[in-house]
């Protein structure tokens, strides 16, 4: 079953997150396509200033995928400084492109 993760928090900056993007694809300025990400099963991922902070939305394949790509994720945000976790909960209706 799909997942939705939302990421947001006062230590998520849109500084945070390129610098998270530049380790996570070995130095790209930003993301380009979902198979830049360091493992698959991602479906959709969005990422902006809103009027709360930094907000990051994506959908993975499944919980599995999600935690898979948490292993490689966690530590590069835990040495940014990002203490935050994100949530993630099943998906009700997701409808693909």
């Amino acid at each position: 079953m799909a997942v939705v993760v939302v990421h947001q928090g006062p230590s998520l900056t849109q500084e945070a997150y390129e610098e998270a993007v530049r380790r996570l694809t070995g130095g790209k300025d930003r993301l380009e396509s979902l198979s830049d990400w360091p493992v698959e099963g991602i479906v959709f991922h969005t990422a902006g200033q809103s009027p709360d902070g930094f907000r990051v939305v994506d959908v993975w394949e499944s919980e599995e995928a999600f935690g898979r790509f948490g292993e490689t994720l966690g530590p590069i945000m835990q040495d940014l400084g990002v203490t935050e976790q994100p949530q993630a909960y099943p998906a009700h209706t997701f409808v693909p492109s």
